[in-house]
């Protein structure tokens, strides 16, 4: 059982990744959350809805019982599976990635996107599953990433250089023009999604999808 101590704890860390008003959610999660090997690692910080959350690129927390989290509510059970796209092992992250990446919560926007910059083809695969509204102008979920990506765009410009890089380190052998990684495909439904919220052209850190690229940088 995790509770909040000092602002180094790990349950204060885990708490900060979540907007304030969630507070009392995030504490009864992490009630069933185990304790961590490990402290969280490198947190990288997002504005969702006027407010900077702080989240953890890794956590270390093996995963609760099924007995012991099945009395959350939704809304808890969903933090819960936020926290858990954290998780250091990939195929952790994707199990919790498939009960949350069609959710239109703004705080569940930011875990979503960071594994669009992460190295699992098969996460990819599931977030483009898990999101056809992205891919139709006006829906919901366009609009939601678009807001997103609109208070973000450094975060989202780091996305897209991190997805060129994991194309070209690990897949380029695969897709031979980025345009056919799924990770571009994403990019570019991503970048539409801001461009109708901002309604003005949005800067690209990609090359053109027809593009064969030699490297890239993370």
């Amino acid at each position: 059982m995790l509770t909040p101590q000092d602002p180094s704890s790990v349950a204060h860390v885990l708490g900060a990744a979540f907007p304030t008003r969630l507070a009392g959610d995030v504490c009864a999660v992490l009630v069933v959350v185990p304790e961590a090997r490990f402290a969280p690692v490198h947190p990288f910080d997002v504005e969702v809805q006027d407010e900077t959350v702080i989240i953890p690129s890794r956590i270390y927390n093996e995963e609760p019982s099924p007995d012991l989290h099945r009395p959350l509510t939704p809304t808890q059970q969903a933090i819960l599976h936020c926290l858990y796209t954290r998780h250091h092992d990939g195929l952790v992250r994707q199990r919790h990635l498939e009960q949350i990446v069609a959710g239109d919560e703004p705080w569940v926007v930011p875990f979503v996107m960071q594994l669009v910059g992460e190295y699992v083809l098969e996460i990819l695969e599931a977030i483009t599953r898990g999101l056809p509204g992205l891919f139709t102008p006006g829906s919901v979920q366009r609009r939601l990433y678009g807001e997103f990506i609109a208070r973000n765009p450094a975060f989202f410009a780091r996305t897209e250089r991190r997805v060129v890089s994991y194309w070209s380190c690990y897949y380029r052998w695969k897709y031979g023009a980025f345009g056919e990684y799924p990770g571009s495909v994403l990019l570019d439904a991503f970048r539409a999604s801001v461009v109708e919220q901002v309604d003005q052209p949005w800067p690209r850190h990609t090359p053109p999808p027809s593009v064969h690229v030699e490297g890239g940088s993370a």
